[in-house]
């Protein structure tokens, strides 16, 4: 009986106990602890829609607002052609709440700019709304719906498409739940006139206001700084205020009349051939002090300087998207601007020819190392109604980027093709070459200085490990080769390497088509020829040193294996990007890093290929399954002859004659020594045999001829 009180407690601590247990089970899942972030005491989030990748922020059961990504809805590529994803909260009024940057590939955080300035960045969009069109940088003037944040110094195009894509996804999440009427715009309003067409000069595109202008002078920006920090930085000298800044025109070239006028028949046919049906052409150009594309513009980069706006439109270009323009028609009188271009706008893009469009054109001022100021003056243009018409247009065509961007950059390809033939060419043949030393010592550096120059400064075509990080981790996540093919300069070039790898091994691309490679090469030359002393390491050291490049790949894949990201910021270990790429635009770490390496290799040959290179370890591995080994060698070399071990200015022949083809940079060099009968031991012996042979046999002649004397011929002169 005394347990009875003890058994009833337990029983009834139990139903208690289930109690709660069903009271947790029916209540609300627990909030993300990021949820506060957007929206304070909200208890739950769930999915809003079956149909969009929305989710719903819900506070005691009612819905507070929504929070969804940006890479489902706008994903924008960056500087580094990929997308920044960002979570974006969004109220019931249209309002976002909240920003947080949740993956980005940006380079900017190779030079310095720390992730808590991203983090400042898209604070600034808290509270903005939807309705509101929203700048980043300073303004010359604010016009009505439109607000201003500031940029990240050193981070202008990354910021500006960052900003970008969080509006448009947040309008087009608005739209979608009805939290706006916000009415997207799936096709152009308006039709160019293609039947209206008048002989036009200069002054008379003026006059028919078919053309945009912007006029700044030097002192007009110096006003438009007063009051930030670069107030006085690059001021005009006094007197010159009037001085012309730049002075810019633009036109939509789509218009017959504007366009024909400009590029004359034939190139404006062309030019119309070229382009998708919903692709559009851009007139722009200047005189004056400032470029509008800027100087520092690297591959695969959006020029940020200018760019054309059309109500929630921001229309980018990058370094594809570009058709030189290297003089206008004679016919219509202007023949003074400083640099003009043809700007294509490409598909998925919004812009109405019926509607007013602006050309807005950023100044930059940097006052200090790492920081500047921004201003932007705008300019705004409407094609006259004479020129347009508002139809049904045609539906878009179903047409794979990738084969724009290729369309665009024939000339680069073709140069690029023609390249890898000739060196197809004197690999094939390199026995015959190697017989001509002169001719191929001409053509070796000819071709050297082609990488250097076209390969690396003009196309910005450097292969780098990251190249084989990326196309690695795709594998394992989602490949598609479209991604691939969106450069055709890097796809041609990985094309043929892989190629070379199975049939040479890695030494072509490294020996040949490896831009900073070539300078290397190109650097020791100049040293040797000024009698430089050259250092080379024991082959003892040097063997093992070789493993050092293979450390570095491992490391680098590991940490790829964790974040890619992270890894393509220790991939800096490559001086690529800094001397190639950035043409040594960078800072003065990176810069003097690169420098040095070059100043190393003047007098010890291709010291960061041989010992440091990641890329090279990684070619080097499927390059043991090469089909072909074209280097020929003696039964002497080695044993005991060193000669050409001895002259491998990369030290990729081991002492007993073997090349080691995972090291060799295909320089031919040894293929030279090879077939020279003056130098090579086993050839200079078989050049004096067959002297030899050629002085008995015409010493045996002889005796012949003196032996058995000519006999008389009956009718035939003594």
């Amino acid at each position: 009986m005394g347990s009875s009180p003890r058994r009833g407690f337990h029983v009834v601590f139990a139903v208690f106990a289930f109690c709660l247990w069903s009271l947790a089970a029916l209540s609300p899942a627990a909030a993300e602890p990021w949820l506060d972030h957007y929206f304070a005491d909200a208890d739950q989030i769930v999915d809003a829609d079956e149909e969009i990748p929305v989710q719903a922020a819900l506070r005691d059961g009612e819905i507070v607002g929504y929070v969804f990504e940006t890479v489902d809805f706008a994903p924008i590529p960056a500087y580094s052609a990929k997308p920044v994803n960002m979570r974006v909260g969004l109220d019931l009024d249209g309002r976002v709440t909240g920003v947080e940057v949740l993956e980005h590939h940006e380079p900017i955080m190779l030079v310095g700019i720390p992730e808590t300035r991203l983090d400042e960045f898209v604070e600034q969009y808290r509270g903005k709304s939807v309705d509101e069109r929203v700048r980043v940088g300073l303004s010359r003037r604010v016009r009505e719906g439109q607000v201003t944040v500031d940029a990240v110094s050193g981070a202008t195009v990354t910021v500006v498409v960052m900003g970008d894509s969080i509006m448009r996804a947040a309008r087009i999440v608005a739209n979608e739940l009805g939290i706006r009427d916000i009415e997207a715009v799936a096709r152009q309003e308006a039709e160019v006139r293609q039947d209206v067409f008048e002989p036009m000069d200069w002054e008379e595109l003026k006059e028919a206001a078919l053309l945009g202008h912007l006029y700044l002078t030097w002192g007009e920006v110096d006003e438009a700084f007063v009051g930030t920090e670069a107030e006085d930085v690059d001021v005009a000298p006094e007197g010159q205020e009037e001085e012309t800044f730049i002075d810019l025109y633009f036109g939509y070239l789509d218009v017959p009349t504007i366009g024909r006028n400009l590029l004359g028949d034939e190139r404006y046919e062309r030019l119309m051939e070229r382009l998708d049906e919903d692709e559009r052409a851009f007139f722009v150009g200047a005189s004056g002090r400032y470029s509008f594309k800027g100087h520092g513009f690297a591959r695969g980069g959006i020029f940020d300087r200018f760019q054309f706006v059309q109500g929630d439109s921001i229309i980018q270009f990058r370094d594809t998207d570009m058709i030189r323009l290297y003089n206008l028609d004679p016919a219509v009188g202007r023949t003074d601007f400083r640099e003009q271009e043809i700007f294509v706008m490409r598909s998925g893009v919004v812009f109405d020819p019926g509607m007013p469009y602006d050309f807005e054109l950023l100044v930059m001022r940097q006052y200090a190392p790492l920081d500047s100021e921004f201003v932007s003056f705008d300019a705004s243009h409407e094609i006259p109604d004479d020129y347009i018409l508002r139809p049904e247009p045609p539906p878009d065509e179903d047409r794979p980027l990738w084969i724009s961007v290729w369309e665009d950059r024939v000339f680069h390809i073709v140069v690029l093709v023609a390249g890898l033939l000739v060196l197809t060419l004197i690999l094939l043949f390199q026995d015959v070459l190697a017989r001509r030393p002169v001719f191929l010592w001409y053509l070796r550096k000819g071709f050297l200085i082609y990488t250097i120059v076209f390969i690396g400064w003009y196309a910005l075509a450097q292969l780098s490990v990251v190249n084989v990080l990326t196309f690695t981790n795709s594998l394992f996540t989602d490949f598609r080769w479209s991604t691939f093919l969106m450069d055709p300069m890097m796809f041609i070039l990985w094309t043929f390497v892989a190629v070379s790898l199975l049939l040479w091994g890695r030494g072509v691309f490294c020996g040949w088509l490896c831009p900073y490679g070539a300078a290397q090469d190109m650097v020791n030359n100049v040293a040797r020829y000024f009698r430089v002393p050259q250092f080379n390491v024991p082959f003892a050291v040097h063997e093992r040193l070789w493993a050092l490049k293979y450390i570095i790949l491992l490391a680098l894949f590991a940490v790829s294996l964790h974040s890619l990201a992270q890894a393509e910021i220790y991939a800096e270990v490559e001086p690529f990007k800094t001397a190639v790429l950035m043409q040594f635009q960078r800072e003065w770490g990176f810069v003097l890093y690169a420098l040095a390496l070059l100043a190393i290799s003047a007098v010890n040959h291709k010291f960061f290929c041989r010992y440091i290179c990641p890329l090279g370890a990684a070619l080097a591995i499927p390059a043991r399954i090469r089909l072909f080994a074209w280097l020929r060698r003696h039964p002497e070399c080695g044993k005991p002859c060193q000669i050409c071990a001895n002259e491998c200015e990369i030290q990729a022949i081991h002492p007993d004659g073997e090349i080691n083809a995972n090291e060799c940079h295909y320089c031919l060099d040894c293929q030279v020594t090879y077939w020279n009968d003056r130098k090579c031991p086993p050839m200079i012996n078989r050049r004096k045999r067959r002297e030899r042979a050629s002085r008995q046999a015409a010493e045996s002649g002889e005796e012949t001829r003196q032996g058995f004397p000519e006999l008389e011929v009956p009718g035939r002169p003594a």
